[in-house]
């Protein structure tokens, strides 16, 4: 089975992770956690990409467009919320939230915010200002309206497939930081690539993150004729793999860097500090996991099991 991007798609995310390269990459997000100036250059790199131009709600080819700027994104850890801006309701950005603690990533830049949690309950959204955090550094808490109608399931179900994508950037590039670092590190008289323990770690996490990409191709094509159940399973099965996934690979590139990976002059820490408010939101892994239980046993999540999911 070829599951190869068409071409066209991956010349448009090699022009995008260049574009945001020039930007500065993760050195560039930790500027930008003292320097407003950074996320409005940022603003710029997705507009000269054309990435507001891209319409995810309708054209599928502008919707694999959208994922794959998203991956570059995450790679590049680049300091805004990309997501949240193509997906805007009436010119607010709009962001997924847990209405039992609401906190929205950007949330101090300028403009209006719509929010909707996994139901689809729209709020108006009041943030407030950011709390200096160290994880999730321009994560602010917000304040929400009662439910003032619903958005669309499928607005929900790109918000998390699309975040995925942002959070399989962002993996792809610890995988291959790390990766470097234990070709390169030598212990003992050897790389650390020799040693088989090491070997088989990085050999994990590679699978996991080969694993993510696959289903995210495989989400992100699926026809739109599908029953809207079955495109909400396939959008939380996504996420949790994505959450899992993250967890799994930053946890090896922490092992594996050792106290490096805890300090900014590494790459690692601004990936994991600046991906964290999407691998913890709207829910995490777990929560995300009991989401599922019902569509598993109402038939809506496919598996090599199923039968045929009605059109």
């Amino acid at each position: 089975m070829k599951t190869e991007l068409p071409q066209d798609i991956s010349d448009f995310a090699a022009v995008a992770a260049k574009r945001f390269a020039r930007l500065g990459g993760p050195p560039a997000a930790l500027r930008a956690e003292t320097d407003d100036g950074v996320r409005d250059a940022a603003r710029t790199a997705l507009t000269d990409v054309g990435a507001f131009e891209l319409d995810v709600r309708s054209a599928p080819d502008d919707l694999l467009a959208a994922a794959v700027l998203c991956r570059a994104a995450g790679a590049a850890a680049l300091p805004y919320p990309v997501v949240e801006e193509m997906l805007a309701v009436d010119g607010a950005r709009l962001a997924l939230v847990n209405p039992g603690a609401p906190r929205i990533d950007h949330g101090d830049l300028a403009g209006e915010w719509v929010a909707a949690d996994l139901d689809g309950n729209r709020y108006r959204a009041l943030p407030a200002a950011r709390t200096g955090a160290k994880l999730g550094p321009f994560l602010v808490p917000a304040t929400l309206s009662p439910p003032e109608g619903t958005v669309p399931a499928a607005d929900v179900n790109l918000h998390l497939m699309l975040g995925s994508w942002r959070i399989l950037g962002a993996m792809q590039q610890s995988l291959h930081i790390v990766t470097e670092h234990v070709r390169a590190r030598v212990q003992f008289g050897k790389p650390l690539a020799d040693f088989q323990a090491v070997r088989f770690a990085v050999a994990d996490a590679s699978v996991a993150v080969r694993g993510l990409y696959e289903l995210a191709k495989y989400t992100i094509c699926r026809p739109e004729s599908l029953p809207g159940q079955v495109r909400s399973a396939d959008a939380l099965v996504l996420r949790y793999k994505a959450a899992d996934t993250a967890r799994q690979v930053l946890r090896t590139s922490h092992q594996l860097l050792g106290a490096l990976g805890f300090c900014d002059e590494s790459d690692i820490s601004v990936l994991d500090r600046h991906t964290q408010p999407l691998i913890r939101l709207p829910l995490g892994a777990e929560a995300l996991a009991l989401r599922l239980i019902p569509d598993v046993r109402d038939g809506h999540l496919e598996t090599l099991f199923s039968g045929p999911v009605p059109a």
